[in-house]
């Protein structure tokens, strides 16, 4: 089996939106984004799908490539890690970003909004990091 390189790329569309929507939204100063309960809940959308993204396409590579199964989502970025697709320290940050997922899903009511606009605003760097790292992945192959 090889890499489905039409879902991997369906999928970094979905984080470009996504990330391109988190630029527009914070390019508005946190002051109008704190106000804002809809900007407030688009982040956190935009943010989760395009968490979600990383972990199906992470999914699709150590299902292809035979990596062993991962534990948690956590554990996802820790395979990319162990098979050099991406560094320790992209690795340790995409753990963080999978369990902040974990926040968004089960214990959204306690997201601060200070920490999501810093996460917005500073975080999804790695996410651009990761589809960099796939997609220097895919045209190896």
């Amino acid at each position: 089996m090889e890499i489905d390189r039409e879902l991997i790329h369906l999928r970094i569309d979905l984080i470009e939106r996504n990330l391109k929507l988190l630029e527009e939204i914070a390019s508005e100063g946190y002051e109008s984004f704190e106000r804002s309960y809809r900007d407030i809940m688009a982040s956190k959308h935009a943010l989760l799908e395009s968490i979600e993204a990383c972990i199906d396409i992470a999914n699709h590579i150590i299902a292809v490539k035979g990596y062993r199964r991962p534990k948690d989502y956590v554990d996802i970025f820790k395979i990319l890690e162990e098979e050099k697709i991406i560094d320790r320290d992209l690795s340790e940050r995409l753990q963080r970003m999978a369990k902040f997922r974990n926040i968004l899903v089960h214990r959204y009511t306690e997201i601060e909004t200070r920490k999501l606009y810093t996460i917005m605003t500073k975080d999804v760097k790695d996410i651009v990091s990761f589809v960099k790292a796939i997609l220097e992945l895919i045209r190896r192959k």
